[in-house]
């Protein structure tokens, strides 16, 4: 603790400096998954990339003290020796432990126990003014809430101590295949009921009206004659290729067949990290590259969460680079769209197919009670008038609406130009074409009573915002 008492002590010296100074600063973490450029600085930073270390598991209290800067994996291999797991583990293994807090972060899990933030007792944090203090879900909770999924914005993570489950050796996952969204959002509700066994549940639309909706349960011994399946070594299957050849033997099955893998823990919980759900598969299109297993086998070094390309294209190229990936996730409840709205990923004027569909929990804490549409979703400018605020609702319970929302991972093509327009009159037409796109979701998601995550790009009005 020693060391991390002086590491804190540095950032909070660094942080009275740019307060007596009036000077705004940037965090820098070492690493990121956000897809907006990067405007961090030498002379606007304060670096906390040391901050990485897992101080304590506890095995009685099953928590674990960990600094932000920790990732997934490293997360996971030490609470895993102690035969304990965090309740929510992001997809991809770069992802910190900070990250997920101070982001929006879920996975398949997150039906049962909430976004990630929702999973952390209490947090040590570093305020503007340099004071170092301690919030929780019970002491300063207005802090805590106020802190999570705020981006850094109130303050600088320095520790959490994070809840962990039993593990188990592999993860039972069944793969069925529906239709049509009403038949999507009404398997989701049955797989993800209170007295459901499912440890983990998600799904990935690979059509309008061809979706595999995957449950999983923890177990710990493998049936007789079953062999596990792999998805981290470079010889595996991309899990959403497996999962995509599952769609198309299971789309000529009789309605309730399914298909049942049995897969190692970590390679259940890090399945998406091979291809960045599927976004790499964009770049073998863009650099004419046969997409295969062999091109898949010789390019895996870069085929991983931590050496993404749309990441790396976004951070070198600024706002909406000349890539042609899109990366958003937008959330909103499982319920009737208003009429004339289609819901993601019904939306057919943004590049949404394939989409991950992703269930989340009622949060424990303050969740905001989201207001009635306040315009109509349209291509252009803003809207005239900004949406009203949301309320925040300190109680929520557990069966409110709230309880069946979901969240859609947005991953891939942007959309192109309308039409064909002169470099002289818009040089810059795909810019053009998914800000209109962007602006549209955002419109959308809004007036179906949800929200977009903000890690990647936005472009509401201040109004909005």
């Amino acid at each position: 603790m020693e060391a991390h008492e002086a590491a804190v002590a540095a950032v909070s010296a660094r942080i009275q400096q740019f307060d007596a100074t009036k000077t705004p600063f940037r965090v820098y973490h070492g690493s990121t998954n956000s897809t907006r450029k990067s405007q961090r600085r030498e002379d606007n930073t304060v670096d906390t990339s040391r901050m990485n270390h897992v101080l304590n598991v506890d095995t009685t209290k099953k928590t674990v003290l960990v600094e932000p800067n920790v990732p997934m994996d490293e997360l996971v291999d030490a609470t895993l020796e102690h035969g304990l797991v965090p309740l929510v583990v992001m997809e991809f293994p770069g992802i910190t432990v900070g990250g997920g807090f101070s982001g929006t972060s879920g996975e398949s899990s997150s039906f049962r126990y909430g976004a990630f933030e929702t999973t952390v007792n209490w947090i040590e944090i570093v305020l503007a003014s340099g004071e170092v203090t301690r919030a929780s879900k019970t002491e300063k909770p207005d802090l805590f809430w106020g802190a999570a999924s705020a981006f850094g914005t109130l303050g600088v993570v320095t520790l959490l101590e994070v809840q962990l489950r039993d593990a188990a050796r592999y993860v039972e996952l069944t793969y069925r295949h529906v239709k049509g969204f009403d038949e999507v959002v009404s398997v989701i509700k049955s797989e993800t009921a209170d007295d459901t066994p499912n440890d983990y549940v998600d799904g990935i639309a690979f059509s309008l009206n061809s979706t595999i909706i995957c449950t999983g349960r923890l177990v710990d011994k493998l049936p007789a004659g079953a062999s596990p399946r792999q998805f981290l070594r470079a010889r595996d299957p991309w899990f959403y290729v497996h999962a995509q050849r599952v769609e198309k033997r299971l789309r000529h099955q009789p309605p309730n067949a399914v298909e049942v893998d049995h897969i190692p823990l970590t390679d259940y919980l890090f399945r998406y990290d091979r291809g960045g759900f599927w976004t790499a598969r964009y770049a073998f299109r863009y650099f004419l590259t046969p997409f295969n297993r062999i091109t898949r086998f010789l390019l895996n070094p870069f085929m991983h969460g931590r050496r993404p390309c749309y990441p790396r294209a976004c951070h070198q190229s600024g706002p909406l680079p000349d890539f042609p990936t899109s990366s958003e996730d937008v959330g909103h409840p499982l319920t009737p769209a208003p009429a004339g709205l289609h819901p993601p990923p019904r939306t057919s004027t943004f590049p949404l197919l394939p989409a991950l569909a992703l269930p989340a929990g009622a949060s424990t804490g303050p969740t905001p009670e989201l207001p009635a549409p306040a315009c109509t979703p349209r291509f252009g400018p803003a809207p005239t008038h900004p949406p009203p605020t949301p309320i925040r609702n300190p109680q929520p319970k557990i069966n409110t609406p709230q309880k069946h929302s979901s969240t859609f991972g947005i991953l891939g093509p942007r959309p192109p130009p309308r039409r064909h327009l002169h470099p002289l009159t818009d040089p810059n037409p795909h810019r053009r074409a998914s800000v209109a796109a962007n602006r549209l979701l955002e419109q959308t998601v809004h007036a179906l009573g949800g929200k977009k995550w903000l890690y990647g790009q936005a472009f509401y009005t201040e109004g909005e915002f």
